[in-house]
């Protein structure tokens, strides 16, 4: 069993975001493609507690290297209070020749890059079928690690980024992503807004990633021409999504667990609203089209093809690299013969 840690995990990962960028996009396409199997995310919450939870997201993603496995990611949001990262999270991953669990690694950086690098694709391929250019600038909107893998990826995805505005609730917060942004996206000035609306309504392109377990929020902040990274997925009201292009990652997952699209489906009564899946958009096989004077929100429920993607690249670069520890001893011997 090779058991790799976060500081590796995170080694491993830096400056290779071009890289990400094809994984995620690869996997997506595979996703689309019917090559995937991706059973429903589970949801662990504990009694009485409406805050807290641990989601396990088992998944299969096939291609030329085919790999199995799960992640398994707990969310406290009360531990930012005490100085600590809202989530944490581990991956295993299995042989799919004999289904023996190979590698156990660190997560919540596979998680939060895997995140970044969906929203930056989809910023790159919504803007562009928007035309006008590409952005030179975007908003961000809730300033934890989510927002600044995104921030990351969209540089490196669109090199046109050359501003970012940003706002957090917590004033010290967003002080702190603007200085940490300075390394995640060097060419990008990075200004913190006043106030929530310029820095929904500046650009055309604009990041939500809060912590908000219930929608709060319309489009009408937002520019007529705004493409909208709802990664969070439960800011905007039903109505905002129904008065909105949409395009998910999947639509039967998203459409659960009380997000907002789930919200928009039992309002309206179907799916209808949904115009397309990332990954046929990429494939170039979707038929969608931007509507002039429409925003677009993109709305991903996060997929565990995307966290295997990434895992398996790291498993690969570590053994390659002789980084992690190899256990020894971990699962069974050989079972003798019986006749």
């Amino acid at each position: 069993m090779l058991i790799v840690g976060h500081h590796e995990v995170t080694t491993l990962l830096d400056g290779h975001e071009k890289e990400v960028l094809e994984l995620v996009a690869e996997a997506y396409r595979l996703h689309d493609e019917g090559r995937t199997s991706l059973p429903h995310s589970v949801f662990l919450r504990f009694p009485g507690d409406d805050r807290n939870r641990v989601i396990g997201l088992p998944a299969f993603l096939g291609g030329d290297d085919a790999v199995a496995g799960m992640k398994w990611i707990a969310s406290f949001p009360g531990n930012l209070a005490r100085g600590a990262e809202r989530a944490s999270a581990s991956i295993v991953l299995n042989s799919t020749d004999d289904g023996r669990p190979e590698a156990f690694m660190e997560a919540s950086v596979i998680s939060a890059r895997r995140t970044g690098a969906s929203a930056a694709l989809a910023a790159g391929v919504l803007t562009e079928a928007a035309g006008g250019g590409a952005p030179e600038g975007m908003g961000l909107l809730g300033l934890g690690p989510i927002n600044l893998e995104v921030l990351r990826f969209c540089a490196a995805r669109l090199p046109s980024l050359r501003e970012a505005v940003v706002y957090d609730l917590d004033p010290g917060r967003a002080e702190e992503f603007r200085v940490r942004a300075g390394a995640v996206a060097p060419g990008v000035e990075v200004s913190v807004a006043a106030d929530v609306s310029r820095a929904l309504g500046t650009h055309r392109l604009v990041s939500l990633a809060t912590t908000a377990g219930t929608p709060h929020m319309d489009l009408s902040a937002f520019r007529a021409d705004a493409t909208v990274l709802h990664v969070s997925l439960r800011d905007l009201t039903a109505q905002a999504v129904l008065g909105a292009q949409n395009v998910v990652d999947d639509t039967d997952h998203v459409c659960r667990e009380r997000t907002s699209l789930h919200l928009a489906e039992q309002e309206s009564g179907g799916r209808e609203f949904v115009g397309a899946e990332i990954g046929a958009l990429l494939r170039g096989t979707s038929g969608f089209r931007r509507e002039a004077g429409r925003r677009v929100v993109f709305s991903p429920f996060g997929l565990g093809v995307l966290d295997l993607a990434l895992a398996r690249w790291v498993r690969d670069r570590a053994a390659r690299e002789g980084l992690g520890v190899r256990v020894e001893g971990f699962l069974p011997g050989p079972v003798a013969a019986t006749v």
